[in-house]
């Protein structure tokens, strides 16, 4: 029998899926074609607005509360959702980089597998500015060998976001805009980090 799991997922609002009249989000979706069995109980940990610096100090004893009284056998993950805020509160990317590192290395060594959602585009951001900065994220995720899902060029041009954007405060996506991003993940390599046969999308 598959042993059970406890999946973590920190990030800011787009990880509660604010603004999906679903309240799925890209998580909600992302699970619903996971076939796992049992069931994984699925913590997602959300602070609206937040940068990686205020993710560095928060995540690790939120995700212990959560992870560390699981059952002997269970496995344990941590799910990075990362936004675009770094931008907004005018960190370097440097900074942004050490952040992320300093996550992913605390990970490593509670021996808690990490994977990482690059930050979509939102409308109100230098585009230019936003692409450093996923790029600047993916470099630490693969210097590591943590598994990272690029949202942010794929999305940029993509006219289904764009009206989601568009549809409501240019920040946040829709129904749609979260199928998107759960389509992204689903597609880089979510299963084979799981364990599970890359068809079982």
């Amino acid at each position: 029998m598959e042993l059970a799991r406890r999946i973590v997922v920190v990030g800011d609002e787009l990880v509660a899926g604010v603004g999906d009249p679903k309240a799925l989000g890209w998580v909600g979706r992302v699970m619903a074609r996971t076939a796992l069995e049992p069931a994984p109980v699925v913590m997602t940990l959300a602070v609206p607005g937040e940068t990686t610096a205020g993710l560095a100090a928060r995540w690790g004893t939120e995700a212990s509360l959560r992870l560390d009284d699981a059952p002997d056998g269970t496995r344990r993950h941590l799910v990075i959702g990362l936004g675009r805020a770094d931008l907004t509160a005018g960190l370097s990317l440097a900074r942004s980089r050490l952040n992320l590192a300093n996550v992913l290395d605390e990970a490593e060594h509670r021996k808690l597998p990490a994977f990482v959602v690059g930050p979509p585009p939102g409308a109100h951001e230098d585009p230019e500015r936003q692409g450093e900065l996923s790029a600047a994220f993916a470099d630490v995720a693969q210097r590591r060998r943590v598994p990272y899902v690029e949202t942010c060029a794929p999305l940029t041009r993509h006219e289904q976001w764009q009206a989601d954007l568009a549809g409501g405060d240019g920040n946040l996506p829709g129904q749609a805009g979260y199928g998107l991003m759960a389509w992204l993940v689903l597609h880089s390599g979510w299963q084979r980090w799981l364990g599970l046969p890359d068809d079982a999308v």
